[in-house]
């Protein structure tokens, strides 16, 4: 099944500095909820910035069935919920609530 993602692609602007990919829920793109939990795991690939969003909603079996959640660039999640932008600095083994 196709995603239809609640922004489209046209209306994505930069925001923050290419820093590479990471994981969003559906919940996020998708539904266009706001990020709820943010968690920053060690990368040992210079395209993953490490960074997972999610809402805070999904149960587990929601997260643990990949098809609920994709990689973007970290700049396309600052277009979803542009509160984590102060936070995309913070070191690897970061975790914060947004809410």
């Amino acid at each position: 099944m196709k995603k239809i993602f609640k922004l489209k692609a046209e209306n994505i602007k930069r925001l923050v500095s290419p820093m590479g990919g990471c994981i969003a829920t559906d919940t996020i793109t998708v539904d266009g909820l706001q990020v709820g939990y943010m968690d920053r795991y060690t990368s040992d690939n210079e395209n993953n910035s490490g960074w997972c969003f999610m809402t805070g909603t999904e149960s587990h079996e929601y997260i643990d069935d990949p098809a609920n959640m994709g990689v973007y660039d970290i700049n396309t999640i600052a277009n979803y919920d542009p509160a984590i932008i102060p936070y995309l600095s913070k070191p690897h083994g970061t975790s914060r609530g947004c809410v």
